[in-house]
């Protein structure tokens, strides 16, 4: 790919691992906070649901649909039932498709201006409904459909002039916070999170989705050399905490929190995931973290208190994003998955894992991701441990482009 994705972030996140912490942030330690607000996850929809088999479709930089902007409606609605064909002939029943990339949507919300991954433009309508057509087209074929989200994200650019003219993040720049590159609502202010919330909600309270799908952007990934400036809404909002770590995980933990609780009420059948970066915390800094060495830890450099959202059951399903092969030195995806197991154990959260197809066969990744077996033998691990009730596959096309035969083989070994 020529850009940076969240994929290739994870890739980077574990290579050169040890050391990469700083001796301050590894000593941070867990703040409590309150257990048992919920009898059962978020979403409800009770009953014992088949096993996931899902794949994430990317609409962001065009990574899998559409495939270029400005298509005209039947070229992209074409590509789309491709995708959705390739997941019902894989025997599939889930995907998650991506249709609020970049505070844009990809249907007519009432919060955000038309994402300009259709049509080039962002702001510009493509003519047609492409989320109302997705739920459609999938359901048509036996395909669930999860509304996949970014809550913060803003642009993978750092020019607000840049934006649509009725963008939000335009007409509020104060919720705005330039970051490596991009633009990223500030997760510090109430405002903001209660405007993503209905951004979000826009989509799910008005089409028959099955699921609400967040992936792992919460605070942005850290950049050498560079700080988030969120100093102004800490003086505001974060006198009640010891650390500006605790306060910035409050936010993101209200936010999840409030979000199941909306949801809950408003669409009780929908489910509530999130597919974050794998590793919570490493053992070296935490004993009840995981056997890792990972560069990036989700608890210290997002605020994202992933293993809490499971213990807490703020959450219906968790799908880690366990990019490794098995064996892995730094992140080998033999500990994680057992761990992530223990994690569910219990809270009647469902944990499904995010696999990795993208790296079959890719230049420069290790030796095992060139065995086309690698993939169905993660499966076959699986089996073992009996929180694991799924898999989601990264990305739709590859799915469709089946490198070195490697779905093939799961789809003939394990989905029959």
């Amino acid at each position: 790919m020529g850009h940076f994705t969240r994929r290739a972030f994870a890739a980077v996140a574990v290579a050169g691992l040890s050391g990469t912490l700083s001796a301050s942030r590894a000593a941070v330690g867990r703040e409590a906070h309150p257990r048992g607000s919920r009898s059962e996850p978020a979403g409800g929809g009770g009953g014992r649901r088949p096993p996931m088999r899902g794949m994430w479709i990317a609409s962001v930089e065009n990574i899998d649909w559409p495939r270029a902007t400005g298509l005209d409606a039947a070229t992209q609605q074409r590509q789309l039932t491709e995708l959705l064909d390739t997941a019902a002939g894989r025997r599939l029943n889930t995907v998650m498709l991506q249709v609020r990339p970049t505070a844009d949507a990809m249907w007519p919300s009432r919060y955000e201006p038309w994402s300009a991954w259709l049509t080039g433009v962002q702001g510009r309508s493509p003519g047609w409904d492409p989320l109302g057509f997705a739920v459609r087209e999938a359901h048509a074929r036996g395909l669930a459909l999860h509304a996949w989200c970014n809550p913060y994200r803003v642009a993978n650019h750092d020019d607000p002039a840049r934006l649509s003219e009725e963008h939000p993040a335009r007409r509020r720049p104060d919720w705005v916070v330039p970051y490596g590159g991009k633009l990223y609502y500030n997760p510090g202010l109430p405002d903001v999170r209660r405007f993503v919330q209905d951004a979000m909600f826009d989509a799910v309270e008005r089409y028959d989705v099955d699921g609400l799908h967040w992936d792992d952007y919460f605070y942005p990934y850290p950049v050498a050399g560079e700080s988030f400036d969120d100093d102004a809404a800490f003086r505001a909002h974060g006198g009640a905490f010891d650390s500006r770590a605790a306060w910035r995980r409050a936010n993101v933990d209200l936010l999840v929190r409030e979000a199941g609780e909306r949801l809950r009420r408003s669409r009780p059948g929908v489910r509530f995931g999130v597919s974050p970066f794998a590793v919570w915390r490493n053992r070296e800094t935490d004993p009840e973290g995981s056997d890792t060495r990972a560069g990036v830890q989700t608890y210290d450099d997002l605020y994202a208190d992933t293993r809490g959202w499971v213990r807490d059951r703020l959450i219906d399903y968790i799908v880690p994003q366990v990019y490794w092969n098995l064996g892995f030195p730094a992140a080998d995806y033999a500990r994680l998955v057992p761990w992530w197991d223990e994690v569910c154990r219990g809270t009647g959260v469902e944990l499904h894992i995010g696999e990795a197809l993208y790296k079959v066969g890719a230049a420069g990744q290790p030796e095992a991701w060139h065995d086309p077996d690698e993939l169905s033998r993660h499966l076959t691990f699986c089996r073992d441990h009996p929180r694991v009730t799924g898999h989601v596959f990264y990305s739709a096309k590859h799915v469709a482009a089946d490198p070195l035969g490697a779905m093939s083989r799961v789809v003939a070994e394990h989905y029959r």
